[in-house]
């Protein structure tokens, strides 16, 4: 696909606002296309760009005109990590869209690229019959300066598994790599954007 286009992310923005004002069936602009891929919304807030939400779905049959309204709403008041976002909050947001591209099965734990992949974990530790799984978007191992070990080990624990990670766990962890195209904007961008366009 072409890049992901500013209009992804503002659209974010509009879902956000209008709904915390008890507004819900915004039109979709026209040039957010009907094509189909897995997406993430991330929201950061603050200088630091602190973590606010985030959460996508890869599911490869979600339209993207859905898609983004349906996680822009979830990520920023549905991830149980965090409290909902409030109106009193917009102004110091970010948000980034990131479009996933590219799924491929690795060979094992290891054959991924830091700067290059996303990768999706799923794992059953021997004696357990629970299932565990998680996600790392391409930016975190990059932003949080991470090598492959410490990444898997920081995925392992975001999975909720406590138990040692070791040669034996690896070997049963099922890897799947991809890429992502990303955009981010600020509320500000967003502001200078309505007030371009007459909106």
């Amino acid at each position: 696909m072409n890049k992901p286009k500013p209009e992804y992310v503002y659209f974010c923005f509009d879902v956000i606002i209008n709904h915390l004002k008890g507004i819900n069936n915004i039109p979709v602009p026209s040039v957010i296309p009907d094509e189909k891929y897995p997406l993430f919304i991330t929201w950061k807030i603050g200088k630091e760009k602190e973590l606010r939400g985030c959460i996508g779905t890869f599911d490869r049959n979600l339209s993207l005109r859905k898609g983004l309204k349906e996680f822009a709403l979830t990520s920023a008041f549905n991830d149980s990590r965090f409290d909902p976002i409030s109106t009193k909050e917009i102004p110091k947001l970010y948000c980034s869209v990131s479009i996933l591209t590219n799924f491929e099965w690795a060979n094992d734990c290891w054959d991924w690229i830091i700067g290059t992949h996303g990768i999706r974990i799923e794992f059953t530790p021997r004696n357990s019959k629970k299932r565990y799984g998680g996600v790392f978007l391409p930016e975190v191992m990059v932003e949080q300066e991470w090598d492959q070990e410490t990444t898997l080990r920081y995925l392992v624990k975001k999975a909720d598994y406590h138990g040692p990670f070791d040669g034996e766990l690896c070997d049963s962890i099922k890897l799947e790599r991809f890429q992502s195209q990303k955009i981010s904007k600020s509320y500000d961008d967003y502001i200078k954007y309505k007030n371009t366009n007459n909106q």
